[in-house]
């Protein structure tokens, strides 16, 4: 009968051992899965910055192409571009900078509506 105590004592040792390290294994992996999903979301911030730079170079490619570049009127195609490409930003203040542009009377008013719209882009790209 002592060995039997002897069996069960050593069994529940193992047991207890065995989920003890089970625990661990379970906890060591949370806190793995948790630094993986904040590194996800810092690479996703990242991406997105990029792709928001991405977007502000690419208009301002076109509007320094289309626009101060061009010894012409802007062709309506060429302002539907533009237009698409800010709208394509989603960013109200950009988009506000831009009506003001479009939406000048004077010649002063349309150049300082150009400084204002090019130094918001500028702003907008990050490093």
């Amino acid at each position: 009968m002592d060995f039997t105590n002897k069996n069960i004592h050593k069994t529940h040792i193992i047991l207890l051992v065995v989920i003890v390290l089970l625990v661990i294994g379970n906890i060591f992996f949370a806190i793995k899965y948790y630094l993986q999903v904040q590194k996800i979301e810092t690479l996703q911030q990242q991406v997105k910055a990029q792709q928001t730079n991405a977007k502000v170079v690419n208009f301002l490619n076109l509007f320094i192409a289309k626009v101060l570049q061009s010894n012409t009127e802007v062709s309506f195609d060429d302002r539907l571009k533009l237009e698409n490409a800010i709208r394509a930003l989603n960013d109200p203040e950009l988009l506000a900078k831009w009506e003001q542009f479009t939406g000048g009377q004077t010649v002063d008013q349309i150049q300082q509506s150009v400084k204002d719209l090019l130094a918001a882009l500028v702003k907008k790209i990050t490093y």
